[in-house]
């Protein structure tokens, strides 16, 4: 009995495209990649990033605050790109308001300056 003719055979009747997948079936695997990545990483910055902007448009004269570079200071002026720090008594720093990372509250540095 020769058996490769059976399996010939039923070859011949599936076609070529038996061993192939489906292009949903290669699809969905990118798909549910790209909704994680979108969900897991994308999202959430893009919410970060949301409130960070809104802490600096709420920026006003006498708020307490601290600088990317750790620098905690008071506000006494705030411009449209630029903000004006004082960190100690007559020491002012003028910093760019995106370097904002942290407002702080009020009564935070006390009598410091």
């Amino acid at each position: 009995m020769n058996f490769s003719l059976i399996a010939d055979a039923m070859a011949q009747a599936q076609g070529p495209a038996a061993g192939q997948p489906s292009m949903l079936g290669m699809l969905l695997p990118m798909v549910i990649l790209f909704g994680a990545f979108y969900f897991l990483m994308i999202r959430p910055q893009q919410k970060r990033v949301k409130e960070h902007q809104q802490i600096i448009e709420s920026l006003k004269k006498g708020d307490e605050v601290e600088t990317s570079g750790g620098v905690i200071g008071r506000i006494t002026e705030v411009g449209e790109e630029f903000i004006r720090l004082e960190v100690a008594d007559n020491v002012q720093l003028k910093v760019r308001k995106k370097s904002v990372s942290t407002p702080l509250l009020k009564g935070t540095i006390k009598g410091d300056l």
